[in-house]
């Protein structure tokens, strides 16, 4: 297959998009750099010259991934009314991700493929995570409540990834978004004053 004529940097993002669509299709067991190749359109020989070899390929992907994670929570924080707020809407963002890019979500936080020593792969992922830590910063928290924060969160996000939460599968949209809502609400810190002052009428 002859390759196609790409400008200076278009081919690496191909290949990127590429790889994601082969993932998706047939997750890591089935990811090959020829299978990419022939899905972007170019020689089987342009994946090796740009990534190395298959676990390069799946590091970069991975490096990338934590930029698309990042940039949706940013999305998701845009308007919000308060640090609080702000806080609960990068929970949903983790949520929207997973739904979004399931296979790229796996990827990031489950596979062990990657190379995580890899310094672009380390600075992506601590960016993400040092957002985390500045959300709950501001809120007055520290570390408990950043594990406690990241957890609810991933922990919703997979589950609802892997069609395993039925309780918020069954509901409409608005009440499944108030829902999560308040579960994050609870992670923050101060939530045990807030919430002590109000009767709990949600079941």
């Amino acid at each position: 297959m002859m390759e196609k004529p790409y400008h200076h940097g278009d081919l690496r993002a191909a290949l990127l998009a590429a790889a994601e669509a082969e993932l998706t299709e047939k997750g890591v067991e089935g990811f090959s750099l020829r299978s990419v190749a022939k899905r972007a359109g170019v020689s089987h020989a342009a994946p090796a010259h740009h990534f190395g070899d298959t676990g390069g390929l799946l590091t970069a992907l991975a490096a990338e991934g934590f930029i698309l994670f990042q940039n949706t929570l940013d999305a998701r924080e845009a308007g919000a009314a308060d640090a609080r707020d702000k806080a609960v809407r990068a929970g949903l963002g983790y949520l929207e991700f997973a739904l979004a890019r399931p296979a790229l979500f796996r990827l990031i936080f489950s596979s062990a493929r990657p190379d995580f020593a890899s310094p672009d792969l380390i600075a992506a992922a601590n960016r993400a995570y040092q957002h985390l830590v500045g959300l709950v910063t501001t809120l007055g928290g520290g570390e408990t409540d950043v594990i406690a924060l990241w957890a609810t969160s991933h922990g919703i996000a997979d589950l609802s990834a892997g069609q395993k939460m039925r309780t918020l599968q069954g509901k409409p949209p608005e009440a499944r978004e108030a829902m999560i809502r308040a579960v994050l609400l609870r992670c923050l810190p101060g939530a045990e004053a807030e919430f002590s002052k109000v009767p709990d009428r949600s079941l």
